[in-house]
């Protein structure tokens, strides 16, 4: 195994496993105890082993959510010595019509995990679920309840705390701005995606009370001339700093900033999900500022190997945060200032210590800026 595979899945024992089938008294338990370091005796082998992900609408090199997906379903693949395409594959959707079916068509492969990306799949995989329940799916980003809010023993929910690593990066946008204006794009308004606007504005606040944030969603992950609008009425508004939590549509961010900062203008743009720095750049340099890099890519490898090792975690709800290392600031630095990296690595251990409760929703915000009065 890959050293960064194994450093990984060893912090699933760190991830917040909770199960919502009925009372706390009856939560199972992530498997543990006697024998743990044996194969499980649904273990598969790899030889045998078939995993496959349905992508959003964003489709496989959205250079964002869905690309860090399938890298992490490689990556693992790659890993495990299965064949692409057969061992490990996976099927786009062109639209949400989609989900549905193409979850059903790798269900009927008798795929042994199969991954659906994005919360806009909650519907699909449920339904799914409900029909096979020999089935093992998994999904990130939500959590998939039946009538009574109970969670499906062959669902495992993957979520993260992107509000964490939002907030780092709202903290290094409110140290950077020359203007005091910053922007937020966001995908579909829903509550995951308040999760990373309310934990940016609470870290653009931290270090700059006075800043102004501006807010729009496109109501699409795949548009990215939408993008490109939202961010030119936005930097013609004076922010100076936008990010965004937009997938494929967040790319029109990036050729927005790009073309100002091609005529001199000095803007900077916020990648996510992974490190964006590439989508920023022009000549030797580049508008990415920094990116929150959400391990999507660690989350399919650790439940994909846990899966082939017959400890599928269905039922449960996975979540990683900084704790686990999951979420926050891109690798590259190279735009972000001494002052920038030195406070995000301060407000990363007050949040990781307790001393900051990072808001993901606009109640939480409202309650955070209240105490910072």
């Amino acid at each position: 195994m890959k050293k960064w595979l194994r450093t990984l899945t060893m912090s699933v024992a760190a991830a917040v496993a909770l199960t919502a089938c009925g009372s706390g008294d009856d939560a199972a338990e992530t498997p543990t105890g006697e024998g743990e370091d044996a194969p499980s005796e649904d273990a598969v082998e790899a030889d045998d082993f078939k995993v496959a992900m349905v992508t959003d609408v964003g489709g496989i090199d959205d250079k964002s959510f869905n690309q860090s997906a399938w890298e992490g379903l490689t990556a693992f693949g790659e890993e495990a010595g299965l064949e692409e395409g057969t061992g490990y594959r996976y099927l786009q959707s062109a639209t949400m019509d989609d989900f549905e079916p193409n979850l059903r068509s790798l269900v009927r492969e008798d795929s042994d995990l199969v991954w659906g990306i994005g919360f806009l799949m909650e519907d699909a995989v449920r339904t799914i679920a409900e029909q096979v329940e020999e089935a093992q799916i998994a999904i990130v980003d939500t959590v998939v309840l039946d009538a009574d809010e109970n969670t499906y023993d062959n669902i495992a929910n993957v979520t993260f705390k992107e509000h964490e690593g939002s907030f780092l990066v709202g903290v290094a946008a409110g140290l950077h701005t020359e203007g005091d204006k910053v922007g937020f794009i966001g995908g579909v308004e829903s509550g995951l995606i308040k999760k990373f606007e309310n934990g940016f504005k609470a870290g653009v606040k931290a270090v700059n009370p006075d800043a102004e944030i501006l807010v729009q969603y496109a109501e699409s992950f795949n548009d990215a001339s939408i993008g490109s609008q939202i961010a030119n009425t936005m930097y013609s508004q004076g922010a100076d700093i936008i990010y965004h939590a937009a997938g494929g549509t967040g790319n029109g961010l990036f050729t927005e900033a790009i073309n100002r900062a091609r005529n001199g203008e000095a803007v900077w743009a916020i990648g996510v999900d992974r490190d964006q720095h590439d989508e920023g750049a022009y000549g030797d340099e580049s508008v990415t500022l920094t990116s929150m890099v959400k391990r999507v890519d660690t989350a399919v490898a650790i439940v994909s190997e846990q899966t082939m090792n017959g400890e599928f975690p269905g039922g449960e709800i996975l979540e990683y945060g900084l704790e686990e290392d999951a979420v926050g600031i891109a690798p590259t630095t190279d735009n972000l200032s001494e002052e920038a990296l030195s406070a995000v690595e301060d407000y990363k251990a007050q949040i990781q210590s307790g001393d900051i409760s990072v808001p993901s929703t606009d109640d939480e915000y409202d309650e955070y800026l209240e105490g910072l009065e």
